[in-house]
């Protein structure tokens, strides 16, 4: 194993572990990646004894920072490339009410009974003795190569002792492709109203994760079987089902979404983005109607989807400042683009969608591709050749108007100058006319075209240009 141990620092710490014959591991992350074949840069490394007190003779040795958490006895330090956490070796009990557990000192086999998954309970030796032996207690590495996330312990244990560990099966799942192990599975669904301890904070950084992943249906799956997700994000599990009604029934808006969101992995790691892809049906359950002549409608589901965005972020803790707004408007404007391509695309209604998009035009595209989710390939075909129409459309009509982000060419201030008057309702009355007419290509995209329809306008309503001294 110690071919495995290429980093620089090994040796130093090997050699340290030798001088002050302590027992030290490599655990965790790092070493079931190196089984995984994918570079880690995050070492955490256990300690039979003081963890804090080998780190610092650690750091003195490689002249660099030390940072000390006494709280948490932990201590870390940055050696060129790598992120280094010492720890000693503990054990640890938990009280019903809380995660936060009780911790003494502890040998390696409590320090391995004490790690959430086998796969993540791997330790490689550091003391020169035993450099590069491997110990496996749990078989990870047989879970490995099974591809399947098992817990050390009793799996109802170990998620009763700490429920985000539910959380991370899932995400550990999702970011492998791994299988959870069938009594894993089952310990979740046990264990399910204890997530009610863990803090949102903790479980919406868990669930980014998912969403971050290269296929997060795989995580949402779990969620929703389990019976996590209703509890963590019940809008969510509000679009699963079908209803039929005179033989007639819509899709199923859960499943739909899970593929949307898929489908939009492939071409974007944008975590905003990605949630769009999750919210942008969000109010269909709300919106869901059955009328005998049309079959199943969801009239207003974008604007009531954008109008529950704040609130569904609010409630997941997730960051209320520009990243609300861009998914906000992603929400809202989903299905202009979708109307475009079903019809005849005229110039005044791709100006109106780069108006509203502005600079999130490229986004919104995205977006609006992966919400295409028919499984027949004719109609695939159809959508795909009207949004090239529509791409090109967007494409031509921006280099000739320059709406993207768009300013108007005459401002409030302009207005009342050319006419002497104050600020008020006429004001208002011609900025809006004269975007309305740039916007339906009644005059150009320029000033002096603006200026010359504003004194137009402001003649209609009984206001004249004020000579210039």
């Amino acid at each position: 194993m110690t071919s495995h141990l290429k980093h620089s620092i090994f040796p130093i710490l090997s050699k340290l572990a030798g001088e002050l014959d302590v027992q030290v591991y490599a655990i965790g992350g790092f070493v079931r990646d190196i089984f995984l074949s994918r570079p880690g840069n995050d070492v955490d490394i256990v300690v039979i004894g003081n963890g804090i007190a080998f780190a610092e003779e650690v750091a003195k040795k490689l002249k660099v920072k030390l940072s000390v958490f006494k709280n948490f006895g932990t201590a870390s330090l940055k050696y060129r490339d790598i992120e280094v956490e010492f720890v000693g070796a503990r054990r640890e009990s938990y009280r019903m009410d809380s995660r936060k557990p009780i911790v003494e000192n502890g040998t390696l086999e409590d320090d391995q009974n004490r790690r959430d998954f086998t796969i993540n309970a791997l330790a490689i030796s550091l003391h020169p003795d035993t450099c590069g032996q491997l110990l496996d207690p749990f078989n990870g590495i047989a879970d490995l190569e099974q591809r399947l996330i098992r817990t050390p312990l009793e799996a109802v244990e170990t998620f009763s002792d700490d429920p985000l560990r539910m959380m991370r099966a899932v995400r550990f799942a999702t970011q492998l492709n791994f299988k959870i192990d069938d009594s894993a599975v089952q310990a979740i669904k046990n264990n399910v109203d204890r997530i009610g301890i863990i803090s949102q904070e903790r479980i919406t950084g868990e669930l980014n994760k998912i969403i971050l992943s290269a296929k997060p249906s795989i995580g949402f799956n779990y969620l929703f079987d389990t019976g996590l997700l209703h509890k963590i994000f019940p809008q969510m599990t509000a679009l699963y089902g079908v209803e039929y009604i005179n033989g007639k029934g819509h899709k199923d808006n859960f499943y739909h979404t899970l593929q949307v969101l898929d489908n939009i992995c492939e071409t974007t790691d944008d975590l905003w983005l990605r949630w769009a892809a999750i919210l942008h049906d969000i109010a269909k359950p709300a919106t869901r109607r059955f009328e005998p002549a049309h079959g199943w409608t969801f009239h207003g589901h974008e604007d009531k989807g954008a109008r529950m965005v704040p609130k569904i972020f609010a409630q997941l803790k997730l960051p209320l400042n520009e990243k609300v707004k861009f998914v906000q408007k992603m929400v809202l404007l989903h299905l202009r683009p979708i109307v475009l391509a079903q019809s005849i695309v005229t110039d005044s209604a791709v100006r109106r969608l780069l108006f509203d998009a502005g600079e999130d035009i490229e986004s919104l595209m995205l977006l609006c591709n992966a919400d295409i989710t028919t499984k027949n390939e004719y109609k695939i075909k159809k959508y795909r050749q009207n949004f090239d129409l529509v791409q090109q459309k967007l494409k031509d009509v921006e280099e000739r108007d320059q709406m993207r982000n768009w300013q108007p060419p005459v401002s409030g201030i302009d207005i009342m100058e050319l006419f002497g008057i104050r600020e008020g309702r006429e004001v208002g009355i011609i900025k809006n006319q004269i975007r309305e007419a740039i916007l339906e290509g009644e005059i150009p995209n320029s000033r002096d075209a603006a200026i010359n329809y504003t004194i137009l306008k402001g003649a209609e309503i009984g206001l004249k240009v004020v000579a210039k001294d």
